[in-house]
């Protein structure tokens, strides 16, 4: 069904209550500035709870394809001639610790999260509510992924340096990033799995979302239902 839009006007109401009015159908909704922000709310903070509560648990990236943490660029191709020189036990304890760092950090994300949905104002209300399909996600990459990542990083380091190949994948990859063989900031495991930690936590909530905008219904939650029903 055709996404109906809003009209990006604030129309003030006799009674000076603001409300983002929604036209296009013969009976025309309007949403109170209330409803709106309430709902909004309500979705920020329901996809974040979700994400971390997936993803903040053993396999939570290990065991999901779509945010599992690979060896990075070259390595992971070199990986085929380690693990035929007999090096196998190593290079999967080593993808194993990535992913289970990020396991550990990510639950860090929840206060921040929620903190940020606390803290959002109407406009940023108005802007998800008439923006793009991700823009919940991009609401959140846009408060959080900064000092989220300086939360993940010591975890990530304390989780990894279990692993006796970390140092020697930080001196491989600091010479293979010199030569532009890597991505310079790939080039340090712990920043690269507190970067793949985010992208990943970010992909969840986006995937959080989009349930969200396409069966409001099924959240049993009626403001949920209200302002995202009101967008099919």
């Amino acid at each position: 069904m055709e996404r109906r839009k809003f009209t990006s006007g604030l129309v003030l109401g006799s009674c000076g209550l603001g409300v983002w009015a929604w036209a296009g159908s013969a009976q025309a909704l309007s949403l109170s500035e209330g409803d709106a922000a309430s709902g909004i709310r309500a979705a920020l903070e329901r996809g974040a709870v979700s994400a971390v509560s997936l993803l903040g648990r053993p396999d939570g990236f290990l065991a999901n394809p779509k945010v599992h943490i690979p060896l990075p660029g070259f390595l992971n191709e070199a990986a085929r001639f380690l693990k035929a020189t007999g090096q196998q036990r190593r290079v999967d304890e080593l993808e194993t610790s990535l992913n289970r760092a990020a396991e550990a950090a990510v639950p860090e994300a929840k206060t921040l999260l929620v903190s940020a949905v606390k803290g959002m104002s109407v406009e940023d209300a108005k802007g998800i509510l008439s923006g793009g399909d991700n823009s919940v996600t991009e609401f959140f990459v846009g408060k959080t992924r900064e000092p989220l990542g300086v939360r993940f990083l010591p975890i990530v380091k304390r989780a990894t340096e279990k692993v006796s190949l970390v140092d020697k994948y930080n001196a491989v990859a600091g010479k293979a990033a010199s030569f532009g063989l890597l991505k310079a900031q790939d080039a340090n495991i712990h920043t690269y799995v507190t970067e793949k930690a985010l992208d990943g936590l970010f992909l969840m909530i986006g995937e959080e979302e989009r349930k969200i905008r396409e069966n409001p219904v099924a959240t049993g939650s009626a403001i949920l239902k209200k302002v995202f029903g009101s967008l099919k």
